[in-house]
């Protein structure tokens, strides 16, 4: 018995390697390797105890803990979390833990080896930003390479254009299916920038999806934005580091200008095969920048002149060639009312407890009452349409 019920197909469009310390200097170039960072858990509950023990092992978990894991059945998903998970690092153990979960595909996201890559100074040099890049791509093709429902995704800084177009072949040619873009300025361009063009081209040529995701871009507001004079904020876990209520409430900021830039800049007008999705990234923001868009072009499109050549309004083109993932504690399906069911997928988070201890059962309760053909979209089909190789 599997924690997805039998009767319907789930494509899960988020889930993640927890990556041990030398995730990347075991796959950097070896001009490189020294300075490339090991991965960190320092903002992270994870402690370093956790990670010295597995280090100690070998890079592995115990049998003992994977047979532990296994006996968990149907409630793996519940139980099994962050580094401790089953599969949340080794290859093998993780095709056990989708054979147990039950979802037909996955998207696989790395979790903390992005800093370097994804960092928004401009005084890292590119030939770390792309060599950390180059070191994340060889690892995760290689993670995912051995179960074709493991969906591996690149990471591609925008940086530099031709670097960037460099790396998404290197990616193509090693199997990963989808590239991970930072949601912030390209190198100081916009996204629409005719010298991305080549690359916004391939992507569309080659069917792959760019994908957009927490932690593309900083998580954290500017400080002067939380200073009022009294005691710092927690974050949602009890600590600092991460997500803190200012935070969540403007993280749909970064990933709606990056979107809203590549439509008014014509950037799915001109390539229409492109697909798209901003995962782990919140869905509540979507139906509202559909009525926003659609009026900017309405209106301003009489003065100026790249939005005079749209065949489709912005709504049309997000709805063809975009998705989004709602979080578990979100109301999906208001947002369908208030939009339509081609936007938003499926996904479980897979091995982070941000994804809840039951993501089918909180999507099942929010859609309620809505058609079967409705969820068939959720669970599966929007998936299949942005992810050609689903």
């Amino acid at each position: 018995m599997t924690y997805a019920p039998a009767n319907r197909a789930y494509y899960d469009a988020d889930s993640h390697i927890m990556e041990l310390p030398n995730f990347l200097k075991d796959f950097a170039d070896p001009a490189l390797r020294d300075e490339i960072p090991e991965v960190s858990y320092s903002a992270s509950i994870v402690t370093d105890e956790e990670v010295a023990v597995i280090m100690n092992q070998g890079g592995r978990h115990s049998p003992e803990h994977v047979a532990a894991q296994i006996a968990m059945g149907p409630q793996l998903i519940e139980k099994s979390k962050e580094i401790q998970a089953l599969g949340a690092f080794n290859s093998a153990d993780r095709t056990t833990a989708l054979d147990m979960l039950g979802f037909k595909k996955q998207l696989v996201f790395a979790t903390h080896s992005l800093r370097m890559p994804f960092s928004p100074s401009s005084k890292l040099e590119h030939r770390l930003r792309y060599g950390a890049a180059r070191a994340h791509n060889r690892h995760m093709a290689e993670f995912c390479k051995s179960d074709k429902r493991l969906m591996g995704v690149a990471a591609i800084p925008l940086d530099d254009p031709e670097l960037a177009l460099a790396e998404l072949e290197f990616s193509l040619a090693n199997g990963l299916k989808a590239a991970w873009i930072p949601h912030r300025p390209c190198g100081e361009r916009a996204p629409g920038h005719v010298d991305l063009d080549p690359f916004w081209a391939r992507l569309a040529e080659t069917g792959t999806p760019f994908v957009l995701h927490v932690g593309g871009a900083p998580l954290q507001l500017a400080k002067a934005w939380m200073n009022n004079g009294r005691p710092p904020t927690k974050d949602w876990l009890g600590g600092g580091e991460n997500l803190r209520t200012k935070d969540v409430a403007l993280l749909h900021e970064g990933p709606e200008q990056f979107l809203t830039m590549m439509v008014l800049d014509g950037v799915l007008e001109r390539h229409k095969g492109l697909r798209g999705a901003a995962v782990e990234l919140g869905a509540g923001w979507v139906p509202e920048m559909l009525r926003r868009l659609d009026w900017v072009v309405k209106h301003w499109s009489r003065n100026d002149a790249n939005l005079q050549g749209l065949s489709r309004t912005p709504s049309e083109q997000i709805t063809q060639q975009l998705a989004f993932t709602p979080f578990v504690f979100e109301e999906v399906g208001s947002f369908i009312d208030q939009s339509n069911p081609d936007l938003y997928l499926f996904s479980s988070d897979y091995p982070h407890i941000e994804g809840g201890r039951n993501p089918i059962g909180r999507f099942e309760a929010s859609l309620g009452e809505r058609a079967p053909a409705v969820r068939d979209k959720f669970y599966a089909d929007n998936f299949k349409r942005i992810f050609a190789d689903a």
